[in-house]
């Protein structure tokens, strides 16, 4: 039986079946945590920009300020696990503005100018973050219809890469000419705060933890068990690594070495490395609500996620292998952002392939399983690029080489897609709101 839900009770909807209306209360809740997620965006791209001032700041070399960075990625991946458990038992209204400030009290303290300070603002960063999307998609399920879904986590995703690329493209020209490197991440920090209150404000109230079915049909409150649903499940493994595997060009590629490989490898100005990089983010805004759309339209999620691949395969090696110059500098990034939005489809399959109790654990666990992906990968291809470099410049040669690795990722994602089951439902979306 499909259970609707009142605009009088939204908190109804926390406990009940899969949303198939449209419910305007857990819409407004998103749009402010999507906001949430474009902020976190910008901020996890943004130190990338400002290399130069933090090795002064910290007095430290390349290589640790890259390892700072990069500790985002560990307590992200932890944060979006734990905070899928949480949603699913105490709901969204205590669990995301948590996140919000976690994210507020990171920028500060990345601020202060110490290597100490900076490392733990840092992991304080992605452990407010990784509430962000989790939270975003929790309450996307609860506001939008089924048939909507892979739209609403596309757009979703869109507002995160929006911000990321604006991190890129924006941030940086900030910081050398309007404020300080620090005065930003301060200026973050209270904007944050201010954030929280309002996603307090707008997100329906906390209803009574749901107790998970156990196999024989009695109810108990096992913290655990909402993850034995999830991981006994073997699509759940799947729909992670394939979309782990999809990031990691983005998270690692663009986001960390995009500028040393346009400025040392092709000879690019550090203002027009800064540009071009941000077009794959800025690809990502048009790919993932697009893509998601077409996904919804034809009812099928796996030949959506496929051809992205291959078109992510296709514009990457235009990027890494053809003369610089020969292709418009800026148009290959942002097709090949456009097609990485493909990886958000397997975000939408796991919700889709585990029961409706479970979506937040479900959504925090490929989430985890994505950003563990890139944070184990981040130190390995740095050691690699590092031993292939020794102490010489960066080179288009040694790029290509480790593009490889990337290479390979893709196309064992492509194998490992058609292991999953297909999850769409084959009919084209049909719109309900909920009666007042």
């Amino acid at each position: 039986m499909t259970r609707h839900y009142s605009v009088n009770n939204p908190s109804a909807a926390l406990s009940g079946d899969e949303n198939q209306r449209l419910n305007p209360v857990f819409v407004a809740a998103w749009l402010v945590c999507v906001l949430f997620y474009f902020t976190q965006y910008g901020m996890r791209s943004a130190p990338g920009i400002m290399l130069p001032e933090l090795e002064q700041a910290l007095n430290a070399t390349s290589g640790t300020i890259t390892s700072i960075i990069g500790l985002y990625f560990y307590t992200y991946a932890l944060s979006a696990l734990v905070s899928g458990l949480l949603l699913d038992r105490i709901g969204p209204r205590r669990v995301v503005p948590a996140g919000i400030l976690l994210l507020a009290l990171g920028a500060i303290l990345f601020g202060l100018g110490s290597v100490f300070a900076a490392s733990l603002g840092r992991l304080l960063q992605g452990a407010g973050s990784g509430v962000a999307f989790t939270g975003a998609v929790y309450l996307a399920t609860r506001g939008f219809p089924r048939q909507w879904l892979a739209t609403a986590v596309g757009v979703t995703q869109c507002f995160g890469m929006l911000g990321g690329s604006i991190g890129q493209s924006v941030v940086g020209p900030l910081i050398h000419s309007v404020i300080g490197w620090q005065q930003f991440w301060f200026f973050a920090g209270g904007v944050l705060v201010l954030m929280s209150m309002a996603m307090l404000a707008v997100t329906p109230g906390n209803r009574r933890p749901v107790p998970i079915e156990a196999a024989d049909g009695s109810e108990r409150e096992s913290l655990l068990e909402p993850y034995k649903v999830v991981l006994r499940n073997p699509h759940s493994y799947l729909c992670g690594i394939v979309s782990g595997l999809m990031f990691m060009p983005t998270n690692i590629a663009d986001m960390i070495w995009g500028i040393p490989f346009l400025e040392q490898a092709q000879g690019v100005s550090y203002e027009q490395a800064v540009t071009r990089i941000s077009m794959i983010p800025l690809g990502w805004v048009i790919g993932a609500p697009l893509l998601g759309y077409i996904a919804d339209a034809l009812g099928r999620r796996k030949p959506v996620l496929i051809g992205g691949i291959v078109l992510m395969l296709v514009f990457g090696a235009t990027i890494v292998y053809l003369p610089s110059g020969s292709t418009p500098p800026y148009v290959m990034g942002l097709l090949f952002g456009v097609a990485s939005g493909a990886a958000m489809i397997p975000y939408t399959m796991i919700k889709e392939l585990n029961p409706d109790r479970v979506k937040g654990t479900a959504t925090g666990t490929i989430n985890f399983i994505v950003f563990a992906s890139s944070a184990v990968a981040t130190p390995i291809i740095g050691n690699f690029i590092g031993h292939l470099s020794g102490t010489g410049d960066l080179t288009v040669a040694l790029f290509r080489e480790v593009d490889m690795i990337y290479v390979a990722g893709l196309v064992l994602a492509i194998v490992l897609t058609f292991f999953i089951r297909e999850s769409g439902t084959g009919r084209p979306p049909r719109v309900h709101t909920v009666d007042p």
